[in-house]
């Protein structure tokens, strides 16, 4: 009776302990960092070269060319994290181009740019890993022929980024293009996030349902 007694309350207490863990997993908050109608927790040239309509942030220009690059970030850093969102690109002429920057920073020369990984967006570029303005080289580009039949275009897209510690992947339309470990050991692990559209081109990037679940 007490051996099937002890035993009962073991396997009792080693349940509630897997219940914890496994609750402390699914219990993970992804939370909005666009709230669809306001720039609410970000800073940019919500003026000129940002704007909201029908729920979504747009970028940039179909009637005029684009004059340089330019990031609208958010207030606050992050570290490890999963930012997920819906992106759509289009464009009439020049070179058609966007990007979101993570653990990222602005530069204060030129004041335009930023600093940062980036997960590129665009012709030849979807689904890729870039080293904006510090390396100034992709440090991971996918197979073209997998992109192509990954990449919507002119439509939403879906773009997952998963940072932990120095590992980064990227998902495009549920499909991994990106396994990176950083090995600089140097190179901060932690910064802002940016939405980018590139100068160079007539063309306008959306960016709609943009979640985060900060990891821990």
């Amino acid at each position: 009776m007490i051996y099937r007694t002890t035993f009962s309350l073991y396997c009792s207490i080693i349940g509630l302990l897997l219940l914890t863990s496994f609750t402390g997993i699914i219990t993970q908050k992804s939370l909005k960092l666009f709230d669809g109608r306001t720039f609410r927790g970000w800073e940019g040239d919500t003026l000129k070269s940002w704007r909201i309509e029908n729920g979504s942030i747009i970028g940039g220009s179909l009637e005029q060319t684009v004059p340089k690059n330019n990031f609208l970030c958010t207030n606050r850093s992050y570290s490890d994290f999963v930012l997920r969102l819906k992106t759509r690109l289009v464009g009439q002429a020049g070179f058609i181009n966007a990007g979101i920057q993570f653990r990222s920073q602005r530069l204060s020369n030129p004041s335009h740019e930023m600093i940062g990984y980036q997960a590129d967006i665009g012709p030849k570029y979807w689904g890729s890993l870039y080293d904006e303005s510090r390396r100034n080289k992709t440090l991971v580009m996918p197979d073209s022929v997998a992109i192509a039949k990954l990449v919507k275009v002119n439509e939403w897209n879906d773009v997952e980024l998963r940072c932990e510690k120095r590992h980064i992947t990227i998902f495009l339309n549920g499909t991994k293009t990106v396994d990176y470990n950083e090995m600089d050991e140097s190179l901060p692990q932690s910064g802002l996030i940016g939405l980018q559209i590139h100068g160079g081109g007539k063309a306008e990037v959306y960016y709609k349902d943009i979640t985060i679940t900060e990891l821990h």
